[in-house]
């Protein structure tokens, strides 16, 4: 079940988080984007601990879809250095694994 991942991406509000989703799917490089607002951040970046509110986004998609996705997100996004990470799907309902398949086509 490799062959699917859950993207994780950190946006700075709500009105980025909607724009990258908007666009992943559309482009169908993901089939959803659960968007959750009022995340609190703290992290250390060039030096100094900061802290920031941000909106947290989860994209499903296919694995051979991540570079693309990567660099649209990379392209909509403000930050110098945002959050894309990946986790591998390892299991899940075969239907709705299928559904990411299908919405995910070109």
């Amino acid at each position: 079940m490799s062959d699917y991942l859950s993207v994780y991406i950190m946006a700075p509000s709500r009105d980025m988080a909607e724009k990258i989703a908007r666009n992943l799917v559309e482009e169908r490089l993901a089939a959803c984007v659960n968007i959750m607002p009022a995340v609190r951040s703290i992290y250390r970046w060039k030096g100094k601990v900061e802290a920031a509110s941000e909106v947290a986004l989860i994209a499903k998609t296919r694995s051979a879809l991540y570079a693309q996705l990567e660099k649209r997100v990379k392209e909509l996004h403000s930050y110098e250095c945002p959050c894309i990470v990946a986790w591998k799907i390892e299991a899940g309902f075969a239907p709705y694994l299928s559904w990411i398949a299908e919405e995910t086509k070109n």
